[in-house]
């Protein structure tokens, strides 16, 4: 039997149905004892998709204060800026962390935030 190449194979799977990709997973599993998660990494580019797309980039950041500081009332004071948080709201968040400050927002915004807040002398995190 002579060895097929990648595109060869990938070709095949193209032309496959989904009931048919399934079963050959499962015969996959079987054949080669793993788990059901290498047989979809092995068969996800075959759907059309290159294995750069299965990475997702993540696109929503929480901001994170894991730490007030020795300026506390700066930090205070940056929180109420970037949420609409009150004065007491603002303390609290402060004197309970670690706590989020501000969630699902985007890279740019989640950046300029713990940058504000380590200006202020505030342990951040970002993730």
């Amino acid at each position: 039997m002579a060895k097929l190449s990648q595109d060869d194979l990938l070709a095949q799977f193209e032309e496959m149905t989904l009931i048919e990709l399934s079963e050959f997973v499962k015969a996959f599993e079987e054949k080669f004892d793993v788990t059901a998660a290498a047989a979809v990494a092995v068969a996800g580019p075959a759907q059309g998709g290159g294995a750069a797309e299965v990475v997702e980039e993540k696109d929503e950041f929480d901001v994170i204060l894991t730490g007030a500081g020795d300026k506390k009332i700066q930090v205070i004071k940056v929180v109420r800026e970037l949420t609409s948080l009150g004065l007491k709201e603002a303390k609290d968040l402060v004197d309970g962390t670690p706590k989020p400050v501000l969630e699902k927002v985007n890279k740019e915004a989640a950046d300029k935030a713990a940058e504000s807040l380590k200006a202020a002398g505030a342990a951040v995190e970002v993730k």
